[in-house]
């Protein structure tokens, strides 16, 4: 055994207890990180130096067509299909219920086929409604941002770029409202994308890569229209502000339930940005230079945080919040940098004397500045959601599971009113998930299942409950006595193997924050900027700071971490130079 074998072990051993790391308010505090899904795509994309051309460019003076890029990687071949149609400004909404768009669009396999173009134009605008073949893989829209289209189009057509200011209050051209994969709509299934479409063999990286290419359909489209109105005088956007633009989205409830019902995948993402965590902080040491990184990372986290605008109140204290503790971790950090002899010193500090905001922020800029402990572990996150029943097991081992496993879900009383107050369905419209009042909404009786707490508590109670004379012993004796609790047996016995997959909340109590969830989902993306409008839904920005199509190259330098606004001002006119 090596000692960096050795070293892992002992990692491993010691990484943070699920009781802290799966709070639901620590997983809503959770941040971007080196190995969140866009940060790994944009690896892959310019490393393998990818070919995006266009193979499609048909938008009138207005913007108004289809566009399609074709994309060629060393695996495959792609193309990506865009319609821009009008759409009254009084009809555009984020909601899952609008049925037009600005644009919408589709990621396919294979060469691009004019012959197809007309069955793509009918079907894709549809979205939903709409039919895909089996060589697609995504299907999109995205819808303008009011605030910024028509003002960079302006500043284009007259020969200037935008200012500062304004691409730090909105961050992109286009925001999306869905981006769907695996299988809807006729697309092609999971199983299939990942054995067969080798470049997007992970969750979610042909989701995240039609987001960059929406991205990037988003400069081509302004450039073209500001070259329309006015051949001489116009400009293109400059490729540094371009950078410092992303791809706007609107997340609500819909991704909520994903993290209650894939645990194995979500114990996969936690348990390896935690042990990552752990081998950073118990197998590395602070050298001089490193904690110039630290202190210089913070300073750039604080700028993104001050970049961010909301109308959120909450979310406006939580990151002034964290600036000021920051602002006084760096002081800390300088006054006893000759004392950090190990980082354990360093996250005991931040843990003891700061929320978990700060914290998780700390953690992110130690993995970020261990790039090497980070991509080490950069392997595949796929993992198959499969549980299975042992029958075997005895009713003691059972109960003894969820005494240690599960104690945290023991602990509420669903007795009480606000404890189980509300429920969780599926709207019959849109398919798409909502909560509802318990005793008020109609709808109870066609619940998810999403009560994880609830279900283990009442399974529990029911175990002790048995009575003597029936001799139950095994788990196939109780399901037998009692067959609805056999899939929550089956979970209960197959996440026992696992660190973190069991988000330790009660997703029925009134005050429950599904934004947590959200936030928790969207890290791992790579997004960032979170600008909630309520305890639902979120908007946010997605590859802000990212690298562009021009960068593509093998020495690409992966350094988006914390955004900022790097460009320099006129000091006339703070137009972007």
């Amino acid at each position: 055994m090596t000692e960096n074998t050795k070293d892992q072990i002992a990692a491993h051993a010691i990484m943070r207890d699920p009781a802290t790391v799966m709070d639901l308010n620590r997983l809503g505090s959770l941040y971007p990180y080196k190995l969140s899904f866009m940060r790994k795509l944009a690896r892959r994309v310019m490393h393998e130096n990818w070919d995006i051309s266009t193979a499609l460019f048909n938008l009138d003076k207005e913007g108004y067509g289809e566009v399609v890029y074709e994309i060629q990687t060393p695996k495959n071949t792609y193309h990506f299909v865009v319609f821009a149609n009008y759409l009254d400004p009084e009809t555009r909404t984020d909601r899952v219920i609008a049925d037009k768009w600005d644009i919408t669009l589709t990621l396919r396999h294979g060469k691009f086929n004019k012959n197809e173009l007309s069955m793509l134009k009918r079907n894709v605008p549809l979205q939903e409604n709409g039919r895909m073949s089996s060589n697609s893989i995504v299907l999109s829209r995205a819808n303008k941002s009011s605030r910024n289209f028509q003002y960079i189009l302006d500043k284009l057509t007259s020969g200037q770029q935008p200012s500062k200011d304004k691409i730090s209050e909105v961050g992109y051209i286009y925001r999306t409202t869905a981006v769907y994969g695996s299988g809807k709509f006729g697309m092609a299934d999971w199983e299939k994308v990942r054995t067969l479409y080798e470049d997007f063999n992970e969750p979610f990286l042909a989701e995240m890569f039609s987001c960059f290419m929406i991205r990037q359909f988003s400069f081509d489209q302004i450039d073209h229209i500001a070259s329309l109105r006015a051949p001489k005088k116009s400009v293109k956007l400059k490729n540094s502000i371009k950078r410092n633009l992303g791809i706007g989205n609107a997340t609500g409830l819909g991704m909520a339930p994903f993290l209650i019902k894939h645990p194995l995948l979500i114990n996969n993402w936690i348990e390896k940005r935690e042990r990552v965590l752990a081998n950073i902080i118990y197998s590395t040491e602070p050298n001089n230079q490193k904690i110039k990184s630290v202190l210089s990372l913070t300073k750039r986290a604080i700028n993104h945080l001050q970049e961010i605008v909301t109308g959120n109140h909450q979310q406006n204290q939580i990151n002034e919040d964290a600036c000021k503790q920051l602002i006084l971790l760096m002081d800390w950090i300088s006054e006893n940098k000759k004392n950090i002899k190990d980082w354990e010193t360093l996250t005991n500090h931040i843990s003891k004397e700061y929320n978990i905001e700060s914290q998780e922020i700390l953690n992110t800029i130690l993995i970020e500045i261990h790039p090497n402990e980070a991509l080490a572990l950069e392997t595949s996150e796929y993992v198959e959601e499969k549980y299975e029943l042992r029958p075997e097991m005895t009713i003691d081992k059972l109960k003894k599971i969820i005494q240690e496993k599960y104690k945290w879900a023991l602990d509420y009383n669903f007795a009480a009113k606000d404890t189980d107050s509300v429920f969780w369905y599926r709207s019959e419209e849109k398919m798409e998930p909502r909560l509802g009042i318990r005793g008020i909404d109609d709808g109870d009786e066609k619940e998810m299942i999403l009560g994880i707490a609830k279900n283990v508590s009442q399974c529990y109670k029911a175990i002790r409950s048995i009575p003597s004379n029936l001799n139950i012993r095994t788990v196939a004796e109780f399901v037998f006595h009692e067959p609805k609790f056999r899939k929550i047996i089956r979970r209960i016995q197959t996440m026992s193997e696992t660190f973190y997959g069991e988000i330790q909340a009660n997703l029925l109590h009134k005050d429950v924050l599904p934004i947590h969830l959200l936030r928790c989902k969207l890290s791992f993306f790579g997004v960032g900027k979170f600008d909630p409008k309520s305890k639902l839904w979120v908007r946010n920005t997605m590859f802000q700071g990212a690298p562009i199509i021009e960068d593509i190259q093998s020495n690409y330098q992966d350094d988006w971490f914390f955004p900022v606004i790097d460009i320099h001002d006129s000091s006339e006119n703070h137009e972007i130079q």
